[in-house]
């Protein structure tokens, strides 16, 4: 006899009757009818199920119902459509309670309330500010000597033509600094004693330019190197300034990425090196890579430095940008307002980038980058 699942006979002979509700006598061979003819062979006929099958209607082991959630699975209306599987129902659309509705007005009373105690307290302060630095007796001299309005509108054009040299120099050799700078941050993490010449020039190519101020560099390149009248050197002003500046960031930008390569675990290079790749392969698409993602937001404020640094080459006394168009305008009427329009250019033009700083360093996972001022 074929019993059907939850079957049980009282006696020998007597019918068994399945879960499905079809029966089978005692003793008689199963069939199964398929096109209005009888099947033996252990078919089962329409509605029984043999041990171990599943039922018609039923759902197989470890299937879900239509409409059902899986074990451990979020319910219905909380999986996000992109990962909702094909199975799962569509339920209602989720609502906040009241507990969490309370808790997001709070803060937002919270958020407003601080945000208008910082307005006051910064406007109290700027006043207090104002109100002292007015009321001192030099004032007025003070004010037409370094805000005077319509003399700093008139030289605003020339020195903003020189603030754009200042950009082609950040970018161009930003550029340079980034390449010389890596290959001095790899030389010195190269291994084994034959490479200790190279390890130990750059060692003292990075303490000796990172101790040097970089007004130093400039009237040692600027003025020494064309003084030697070398026929091959160029002999610009505007070119030793450029090297002086890629000398002298370069030394403390090699550090930082540096810094980053020797910060990835030494496992992903032994893994690396144990899936076939060389040496020069392991550190250009494992290492480096992580390296400088992790130093990138010092990286950026390297670049903001470097932007504010391009006007020292004004030094050199021939290259016409912002800061030397400045004392220009300030050496003819002995008026101090082009220094101070120079100088909100330039903030004008770093206040993104540190913004940007900011941003980076968050999605890097500092999370307290810029959330406090």
């Amino acid at each position: 006899m074929v019993e059907g699942a939850g079957s049980e006979p009282d006696r020998p002979g007597q019918v068994a009757r399945s879960t499905a509700g079809a029966t089978v006598a005692a003793g008689e061979p199963a069939r199964t009818r398929s096109g209005g003819s009888d099947r033996p062979g252990g078919a089962t006929s329409a509605g029984v199920t043999l041990p171990g099958a599943t039922p018609t209607g039923a759902t197989p082991t470890g299937a879900t119902p239509t409409g059902a959630t899986p074990t451990g699975a979020t319910p219905a209306g909380v999986l996000h459509p992109a990962t909702t599987p094909a199975w799962v129902a569509p339920g209602p659309k989720w609502l906040p309670s009241q507990i969490q509705l309370d808790r997001i007005a709070y803060r937002r009373r919270r958020a407003r309330r601080s945000a208008l105690i910082a307005a006051l307290s910064t406007a109290a302060a700027l006043g207090i500010v104002i109100l002292v630095v007015v009321n001192t007796p030099g004032w007025p001299r003070f004010r037409a000597t370094f805000f005077d309005f319509g003399y700093g509108w008139q030289v605003l054009p020339g020195i903003a033509k020189g603030l754009w040299l200042n950009v082609r120099l950040m970018v161009v050799c930003e550029v340079v600094i980034l390449t010389f700078s890596m290959v001095i941050a790899l030389t010195r993490t190269l291994r084994g004693p034959v490479f200790f010449p190279l390890r130990a020039a750059a060692t003292v190519y990075t303490d000796l330019f990172r101790g040097l101020p970089l007004i130093l560099v400039l009237f040692l390149l600027g003025f020494g190197m064309p003084a030697l009248r070398i026929s091959w050197l160029p002999s610009s002003a505007l070119f030793w300034g450029c090297v002086a500046l890629v000398l002298t960031y370069s030394a403390y930008v090699a550090e930082v990425l540096r810094s980053g390569i020797e910060s990835v675990h030494p496992s992903q290079r032994a893994a690396s090196r144990s899936l076939g790749l060389t040496h020069g392969q392991t550190m250009r698409f494992v290492v480096v890579p992580q390296g400088v993602r992790r130093v990138l937001p010092p990286l950026l404020n390297d670049l903001v430095s470097l932007q504010k640094d391009t006007g020292l080459i004004s030094v050199l006394g021939v290259i016409y940008d912002a800061v030397l168009q400045a004392q220009i305008n300030t050496a003819k009427t002995f008026n101090y307002t082009p220094y101070v329009v120079a100088g909100l250019l330039f903030v004008a033009l770093t206040i993104p980038l540190t913004r940007l700083t900011d941003w980076v360093s968050r999605r890097q996972g500092w999370t307290g980058a810029g959330s406090h001022i």
